[in-house]
């Protein structure tokens, strides 16, 4: 935003990162268009597209900022974060869709005095070819505003079902543009902005449709996912200690540390398992909580020796269930 524009309050942008998305936005932007009160302001940041990401966006009213070079999303979104003068933004994904609902909900939260700086809409996860629906995704509002730190750290939180408070957003640094957690920046920065103070809450009503696409960046690149989260919980690691706080997350964040070690050593990336458990000891967590006895005895002795174990019983027994890694 220009040092004359002025925040118009009570206003809600649409802010959409894009990269090759001409096929999707179509369906996006006419949602969008068809929310029973309009958005303020549509935003679109083309990151360098070879596609006509650029001109499909123009053609359905939306404003177009176009990247000079490809940067990824988490630039995109702080780009777009910056240059819009309403007061709220929302962030979707160019391949998902949004209910006509979704805007007129927005607008009964902010309206409120005592709206919080983040709202997470609850929202549908549809197959892209046939629209079935495969799950239906319930935040839980308690926990979210009593502990967002915790929540945050636990759940798995993605921008297109949030609303954020355009100057607490940009205030406690957006996103964090770091190459290592690409692939987990959603998460990343909704731990950032938690641990930052802002307030969290959730609301009930569906109004969003997530769509599972096949060969996603994610889906192809299992692997760099799994490190970005691990690097996402170094980072919280210090941040949390830098605001003394590291005590209250210790067992959340190794539970998570513990998951990561065996799923890593399910791709044979034993080297980050060990990192994983390297961490763990750091956060004074022996073993992961919910394994059996005799698991937890052996993660007592040697953690890498009894996930190994744990891993080859799984090959013997079970190979239907690495049959991914073929």
């Amino acid at each position: 935003m220009g040092k004359n524009q002025k925040m118009k309050t009570n206003t809600v942008a649409l802010c959409i990162p894009a990269y090759n998305a001409a096929a999707y936005l179509p369906r996006l932007l006419q949602s969008a268009k068809a929310q029973l009160i309009p958005f303020d302001e549509i935003w679109v940041y083309n990151d360098c597209s070879t596609d006509e990401t650029a001109k499909v966006a123009a053609q359905y009213g939306a404003n177009v900022i176009n990247g000079t070079v490809n940067k990824g999303c988490s630039v995109g979104k702080n780009t777009l974060a910056e240059v819009t003068s309403c007061e709220w933004i929302h962030f979707h994904d160019a391949d998902d869709e949004l209910l006509p609902n979704f805007t007129t909900l927005a607008h009964r939260w902010i309206s409120r005095p005592t709206c919080p700086d983040v709202v997470l809409f609850n929202y549908e996860y549809r197959d892209n070819h046939n629209k079935e629906l495969l799950s239906v995704r319930h935040f839980d509002k308690a926990y979210l505003e009593t502990d967002s730190i915790g929540y945050s750290i636990k759940e798995q939180i993605n921008p297109f079902c949030g609303l954020y408070r355009k100057d607490a957003f940009l205030a406690a640094g957006g996103y964090d543009v770091d190459p290592e957690i690409l692939y987990n920046e959603d998460c990343a920065m909704h731990i950032k902005i938690a641990i930052a103070g802002l307030s969290f809450s959730a609301e009930s009503e569906l109004s969003i449709i997530n769509y599972r696409i096949k060969n996603s960046m994610s889906g192809a690149n299992a692997v760099k996912c799994l490190v970005a989260q691990l690097n996402v919980a170094k980072k919280t690691i210090n941040e949390l200690k830098k605001k003394n706080q590291l005590i209250n997350y210790e067992g959340l964040i190794a539970e998570k540390l513990w998951a990561l070690a065996g799923i890593f050593g399910a791709y044979n990336k034993w080297e980050y398992s060990e990192e994983c458990f390297f961490l763990t000891k750091q956060l004074n967590s022996r073993y992961p909580s919910a394994s059996n006895g005799l698991f937890k005895f052996m993660c007592s002795i040697s953690a890498e020796l009894a996930f190994k174990i744990r891993e080859q019983v799984i090959r013997t027994l079970k190979p239907k269930l690495r049959e991914f890694l073929n």
